[in-house]
């Protein structure tokens, strides 16, 4: 007969396992002797073993006892549910993994693979970090309010790109968050924001997600606390007939 530390031992196990499998039942805790010492047999060692190449091959202890007790149709029945569900943790693992693993260049959190391409496009052109960073902010707020319209609009913004007006109006306003109010170049920045918006109307591209009116104050209102001369290029669009920032609207004829 065998003490607790013995049949550890010869089973590959701590005192402490086989402690732990008496309480949650998965081994019979046998009477003490007349020394008051519990003594266990050969098939404690052989049960204890079983236990352990189960529990290391994956199955949850909570379901060991069943397949101890189950017939061999049945275990491997329950054995092939259990490696499908091992399977399924596995993908769901690994999917974290490569989550996390994107998460270290930033931009990957919240960001879809298309607003993080823009904004690399956008770098290419020279606009400033800091710039890019509140165009960041505002695509991860665009992207959790309307996550299957959100590749299309990149698209779109893609090709508006191409356009030598809007690659100058990124390289201007890329730099502009220092600018004074009277700054000369924010009347230019201004000519190019109304071409853009006339064209865009004129094929209409409102830029209208549905979004409400609190949703667009709040965007539109991160602008203007963007940078200082945020209020005055607004008020010049507003003498346009614009209206906006987020959601283009014509408000009346220049």
């Amino acid at each position: 007969m065998l003490t607790i530390g013995q049949l550890a031992t010869y089973a590959g196990v701590t005192v402490r396992a086989v402690r732990h499998y008496h309480r949650i039942g998965l081994l019979a805790e046998p009477e003490r002797d007349h020394s008051g010492y519990r003594a266990y047999d050969a098939a404690a060692v052989v049960r204890l073993i079983r236990i352990r190449t189960l529990a290391s091959a994956g199955v949850p202890l909570a379901r060991v006892h069943e397949l101890l007790e189950a017939g061999p149709a049945e275990f491997a029945q329950e054995i092939d549910t259990i490696d499908r569900q091992l399977r399924a943790e596995i993908r769901r693992m690994q999917s974290a993994r490569t989550r996390l693993a994107r998460l270290v260049a930033g931009e990957h959190l919240a960001l879809p693979d298309s607003v993080v391409g823009y904004l690399d496009r956008l770098r290419g052109l020279g606009v400033d970090e800091r710039y890019i960073a509140l165009e960041r902010d505002a695509w991860i707020m665009i992207a959790a309010q309307a996550p299957a319209d959100i590749d299309a609009v990149i698209a779109q913004k893609h090709h508006e790109l191409d356009d030598p007006d809007m690659a100058r109006l990124y390289h201007l306003v890329g730099g502009a968050l220092d600018w004074p109010p009277d700054d000369p170049r924010i009347v230019e920045v201004v000519d190019l924001l109304d071409r853009q918006m006339s064209r865009a109307v004129a094929a209409g591209e409102t830029g209208d997600l549905g979004f409400d009116d609190a949703f667009v104050d709040l965007l539109d209102t991160a602008t203007l606390e963007s940078a200082p001369a945020a209020e005055r290029m607004l008020a010049l669009l507003h003498e346009r007939g614009w209206r906006g920032w987020t959601r283009i609207e014509r408000v009346a004829e220049p």
